[in-house]
């Protein structure tokens, strides 16, 4: 079993920097901003021949624990205790600091390997402050520096003398194997969902959770889990990382993504909420199911919309939840105007998913898990050519195409071409001229006599080329 690595250190000293160089992918957001990373992220990461898992903690910063710091801290002592060995990230730039040394205090009493790490040494000036770095009394401080890639082979020498050669190395071929099957986080190089035409529930589900801020997508996530591995508040705009979460539900293996909450474009103004907001739009075109959380107080706001129409037109599936249902005075009354204002907003998807929950009491999880999975099936759904077919004959003597500057259209036959979403292929003599109003009539048959509600449904027009025409032309 591969050992865990938790890098800690006050704010801005290059901790997410150096887990995004041990992964090998820019995960993890980077800014000059200090206090960028909140939650704790983990990753399989790789030193040479070192495998392992790497955790990015939040800014350790002395503060009460009812404040924002305060739980940022809380969630950084978890790596602590979940970490087999610990880097002491220090900025040898400026030198050491007074938290410095009281955070080397705190390690110390953990009674963990530690590596001090002396970030930042290719600065002039820095080996004043890898020097200063003796005092923490950890041992010898290693010089990298995580931007440019330096140090890195004494790095790997200090991990296996802190933890020894056995533990380092210890099944180092399932070490490998495993980083290899690891699923990827957004952001890295993974094959399209769209790629995958079978309906396979052996795989973990992608999940994404997304909304405005505030609206409880993190209290949600602690919810389903059982944990508070997320962290929360009132405050608006907590989560800046899209942080991933593995979890199971009733034997069936998800990954939960959690994102930044998502404003209007006009009300973003700062650089970090930016890389916020993309980190999140990746989440969601890497996503399988996209959870939408909408505040059941102050429902169908113009951005929930905008945000559901992206993930339609990214061909994720989507499902609502109507979250803080426990702040609601006439639920019956309002669960049925929702739901009626759901079909009417958002006819795109018909027949989507619409769950009411309250995260803070648990109420309607199951439930909610539930519309994940039936929506992540029908997602997955494939009609066979033949149904296709004596379908269109029905809907052909029933409606036909209309004619067009005096022609008609002529529809020859359907076939489906892919899932994920489902996308079908309708053969017929003039794409072009065939009217928007009668490919969605057809997409609203398909989905009612197909039972494919809720997801979004892709119709391509082709033509089939009259395969005498060339012949024609040489015999003139």
């Amino acid at each position: 079993m591969t050992f865990k690595v938790a890098i800690i250190g006050r704010p801005n000293v290059g901790k997410s920097t150096l887990f995004n160089r041990l992964v090998g992918r820019k995960l993890a957001l980077v800014d000059d901003t200090p206090g960028v990373t909140r939650d704790r992220r983990v990753h399989a990461a790789k030193l040479y021949d070192l495998h392992f898992d790497v955790i990015d903690t939040a800014g350790f910063e002395d503060a009460a624990a009812s404040t924002l710091p305060g739980r940022m801290r809380a969630q950084t002592e978890i790596a602590i205790r979940e970490a087999d060995l610990i880097f002491f990230t220090i900025d040898a730039k400026s030198g050491l600091m007074p938290d410095d040394k009281t955070f080397a205090e705190i390690v110390r009493k953990s009674g963990k390997p530690v590596v001090v790490v002396a970030n930042k040494a290719e600065a002039r000036g820095a080996q004043g402050g890898m020097l200063e770095a003796w005092e923490l009394g950890l041992g010898e401080p290693i010089p990298v520096s995580a931007e440019h890639g330096q140090g890195l082979p004494d790095l790997r020498d200090a991990v296996i003398s802190a933890l020894g050669e056995a533990r380092a190395f210890d099944e180092e071929e399932d070490a490998d194997e495993e980083a290899a099957a690891s699923e990827v986080l957004i952001g890295e190089d993974i094959t399209d969902p769209d790629a995958e035409p079978s309906y396979d529930d052996t795989k973990p589900m992608r999940i994404a959770v997304v909304g405005r801020p505030n609206a409880g997508k993190s209290t949600l996530i602690n919810a389903l889990i059982g944990e508070e591995r997320l962290l929360t508040g009132p405050e608006a705009g907590i989560t800046r990382d899209s942080i991933s979460v593995d979890w199971e539900w009733h034997g069936r293996r998800l990954k939960l993504f959690d994102t930044a909450g998502m404003r209007r474009k006009a009300r973003i103004h700062e650089k970090l909420e930016v890389m916020s907001v993309q980190d999140g739009l990746r989440a969601i075109r890497f996503a399988e199911i996209v959870i939408i959380v909408l505040d059941a107080t102050i429902p169908f706001e113009k951005q929930d919309l905008q945000i559901a129409d992206l993930i339609i037109r990214e061909g994720r599936a989507p499902v609502i939840a109507f979250n803080k249902w426990d702040m609601i005075d006439h639920p019956q009354e309002l669960l049925a105007e929702l739901r009626e204002k759901t079909e009417r907003l958002l006819p795109q998807a018909r027949g989507m998913q619409a769950v009411p929950v309250s995260a803070e009491t648990g109420r309607g999880l199951d439930k909610l898990m539930d519309a994940v999975i039936k929506t992540h099936r029908v997602w997955n759904s494939r009609v066979s050519t033949g149904k296709l077919n004596r379908w269109l004959e029905g809907i052909l003597a029933h409606h036909p195409p209309p004619a067009v500057a005096g022609r008609r259209l002529k529809i020859k036959y359907v076939t489906q071409a892919k899932t994920r979403p489902p996308g079908f292929v309708v053969s017929c003599s003039r794409p072009d001229a065939m009217p928007q109003s009668y490919v969605r009539y057809l997409s609203n048959s398909l989905r009612e006599a197909f039972d494919m509600p809720g997801v979004p449904i892709r119709i391509a027009l082709r033509t089939s080329e009259n395969p005498f025409a060339g012949k024609a032309k040489k015999r003139r």
